[in-house]
C-alpha cells in the first residue's frame, strides 16, 4: 500500500494505536484488510481510485447495517455502525452539494439525449457517466433514485 490514500490510512492506524482508540483502530484495520484482499485477488497494487471504491463499498455496507439494526430496535449496534461510517467517510473526498449533483444529472441526461438514448435504455449510460463525475462524493443509490424519477417523468 504505497499510494497516497493508502499511506494516509496507514498513518491513521498508527495514530489510533497511539491514542488507544479501539473503535477507530478496528475500523481502519478492517479497511486495510479489504485493501489487502483486493491486492491479493487482483495481483495488483490498488491505486487511490480502487481504494476509494473499497471505502465507498464499506460505507454502503455500514449504511445498510444501520437500517437493519434500527428496524430491529438495536440502537446500540446502529450507533456503532454510524461511528464506523463516520471514520470511513474521513477518507472520502468532500461530498458534492445537491446543486452539483443536479447539474451532473442534467449534463448526463443531455449527453445521453445527444447520443439518441432515451427512457430506461439511457439509465446505464447516465449512471456510468455520473459514477465517473461523482465518484466518492455522492451516495450513488440516492443519485440513481433521482435519475429514475427524472426518467419516469
Amino acid at each position: 500500500m504505497s499510494t497516497g490514500l493508502a499511506s494516509q490510512i496507514s498513518d491513521a492506524v498508527k495514530t489510533a494505536m497511539r491514542a488507544h482508540d479501539s473503535l477507530r483502530l478496528g475500523t481502519l484495520r478492517l479497511l486495510q484488510a479489504a485493501i489487502k484482499q483486493k491486492a491479493v485477488d487482483e495481483r495488483v497494487e490498488p491505486d487511490d481510485a480502487a481504494i476509494l471504491a473499497i471505502i465507498e463499498k464499506q460505507v454502503k455496507q455500514r449504511r445498510e447495517s444501520i437500517a437493519a439494526f434500527e428496524s430491529a430496535g438495536r440502537t446500540d449496534s446502529a450507533n456503532q455502525e454510524r461511528a464506523e461510517m463516520d471514520i470511513l467517510k474521513e477518507f472520502l473526498p468532500q461530498g458534492a452539494s445537491p446543486e452539483e449533483i443536479a447539474a451532473a444529472i442534467e449534463a448526463a441526461f443531455a449527453q445521453a439525449a445527444s447520443q439518441g438514448q432515451q427512457g430506461g435504455a439511457a439509465m446505464g449510460a447516465i449512471m456510468a457517466q455520473l459514477k465517473k463525475a461523482l465518484a466518492g462524493r455522492a451516495d450513488m443509490a440516492a443519485v440513481s433514485a433521482q435519475v429514475r424519477t427524472k426518467l419516469n417523468g
